[in-house]
C-alpha cells in the first residue's frame, strides 16, 4: 500500500526500481509547506521515503524538485492549502504554550521528520537542480548521496535568523570539516563548486546532464546486492559516531549474515558464470 498523496509533492515509481520524490510548487521554488502537520511537506517526505522503502519493487530514491528550485525552505510569504491547514502536528504531545513549549514541539516533531529521512535503509540522493534552503538543505544534507549542477546553491536559514538545523549542524562539520561548515555557519551561503570542492556534493555535472548522471549513478546501484547496501548503510552511519572495536562487531555480525543470503550466493554462481546477477534482496 503506497503513501497518501498530495499535490505538492509527486511520487512517481518507475518500473526499473527508482522512486522519483518531487517537490512541486515551482511557482514557490518548492518552499515547504507548514512545519510538522501530517500533510505539511517535511512530514510527506518521510512517508513517501517509508512508503518506498516497504515497497520490495523500490531499490534506490532520488529527492528533486519541479521546476528551477530543489526546495527554496520555509514559505516565508505564508498561505497554507487546506490539505495542511488544521492538521495535527506529527509527534504532538499536547505540550502547552511557551517558548520552551515551542522548543519540545519543535524537537519530537519537525527536527524528528527531518531526521527520519536518514533511518531509511534503501540508497537515497538528492538531485539538487537548483536552490537548497534551510529545510531543503537539511533534508539533502540527510540523503546518502547529492548529485548537483551549475544552478545548485546551498542557503541557510539566516535568513530568517536561524542557525541550521540537524543536517547542517549535524553532517556539514563531518562531510565539510569544522572550519568550512562555520564558514557556512557565518555567511549562510554556499555556490555548487565549493559544494563541490567540500565533499558535500559528490558529482557535480551541467544541468543537462543532471537527470542522466543520476539515472546513471541509480542503475549502477540497481546492478549490485541490495542486502550489502542496505547492511552497509547501516553500519556506516552508525560507525560516524562509533569506534573502531564497534565498527569491528557490526561488520563481523554482518558479513555472517550476509555470506548465507540468496542474494550472496546469486552473486557468486553469476561470477562464475559470467552472467548478469539478480537480486531480490534476501
Amino acid at each position: 500500500m503506497g503513501p497518501r498523496l498530495v499535490d505538492h509533492l509527486l511520487y512517481e515509481r518507475e518500473d526499473n526500481g527508482i522512486l522519483w520524490i518531487k517537490f512541486n510548487r515551482p511557482e514557490r521554488m518548492n518552499a515547504i509547506l507548514g512545519s510538522a502537520e501530517e500533510n505539511g511537506t517535511v512530514a510527506k517526505v518521510g512517508e513517501y521515503m517509508r512508503a518506498a522503502d516497504d515497497d520490495p519493487k523500490v531499490r534506490v530514491i532520488v529527492l528533486t524538485g519541479v521546476g528551477r528550485g530543489f526546495c527554496a525552505g520555509a514559505d516565508v510569504k505564508g498561505g497554507v492549502p487546506d490539505d495542511v491547514k488544521g492538521q495535527r502536528f506529527v509527534g504532538d504531545r499536547g505540550i502547552g504554550e511557551g517558548p520552551d513549549a515551542s522548543r519540545q514541539h519543535f524537537f519530537y516533531g519537525f527536527t524528528k521528520l527531518h531526521k527520519d529521512i536518514s533511518f531509511i535503509r534503501k540508497p537515497t540522493i538528492a538531485m539538487i537542480n537548483g536552490a537548497a534552503a534551510g529545510s531543503g538543505m537539511d533534508m539533502a544534507l540527510h540523503c546518502d548521496i547529492r548529485i548537483g549542477c551549475e544552478n545548485t546553491r546551498f542557503i541557510g536559514y539566516q535568513q530568517v535568523g536561524q542557525i541550521p538545523e540537524n543536517g547542517g549542524s549535524y553532517y556539514l562539520p563531518k562531510i565539510a570539516g569544522m572550519g568550512r561548515a562555520l564558514e557556512f555557519l557565518y555567511t549562510g551561503r554556499l555556490d555548487a563548486q565549493r559544494a563541490y570542492d567540500w565533499g558535500v556534493l559528490n558529482h557535480l555535472v551541467a544541468s543537462k546532464n543532471l537527470e542522466t548522471t543520476t539515472r546513471k549513478l541509480c542503475e549502477d546501484i540497481i546492478a549490485n546486492p541490495p542486502l550489502v547496501q542496505w547492511v552497509g548503510k547501516r553500519i556506516m552511519r552508525a560507525a560516524v559516531d562509533s569506534n573502531l572495536e564497534t565498527t569491528m562487531v557490526l561488520t563481523s555480525n554482518g558479513s555472517d549474515i550476509l555470506s548465507s543470503s540468496a542474494d550472496a550466493k546469486e552473486a557468486r554462481e553469476a561470477l562464475v558464470e559470467r552472467r548478469r546477477p539478480s537480486f531480490e534482496g534476501r
